[in-house]
């Protein structure tokens, strides 16, 4: 499984940003798809993901109420959408997918997720 993360980047406090996953020449709906971030010095965490079906998603409850994960099957495509980033969002960010029969299923551990794209930096400044 190919993942191509992108749309990392310095950003101040309050500004937002756009992840986006591609998965080349793949639907995104045969998997289950999810970002999940490390910041220096911390264990890898969960931040959102959404199930095959794309009718199903989870958040960390950092990212409740401020990200927004979707898909777009025409371009395989999944997109994070951060607002009101904080300092403390600052992470490498990576976008991950889990392969599972459930169309409806969101796993929510780091372990869940077998394939991984290679990460993108955000940066939030205060």
């Amino acid at each position: 499984v190919q993942l191509q993360a992108s749309g990392g980047g310095l950003v101040q406090a309050e500004d937002s940003l756009r992840l986006s996953c591609a998965r080349p020449g793949r639907s995104v709906s045969s998997v289950v798809m999810g970002w999940l971030r490390q910041a220096p010095g911390k264990e890898r965490e969960f931040v959102a993901a959404i199930s095959r079906s794309g009718g199903n998603t989870f958040y960390a409850d950092f990212a409740k109420g401020r990200f927004t994960i979707s898909r777009d099957s025409a371009k395989n495509t999944v997109t994070l959408q951060m607002n009101s980033l904080k300092p403390e969002d600052t992470a490498v960010y990576y976008c991950a997918a889990a392969i599972y029969a459930s169309t409806q299923f969101v796993p929510k551990n780091r372990v869940d997720y077998a394939y991984w794209g290679q990460g993108t930096q955000v940066t939030v400044s205060s």
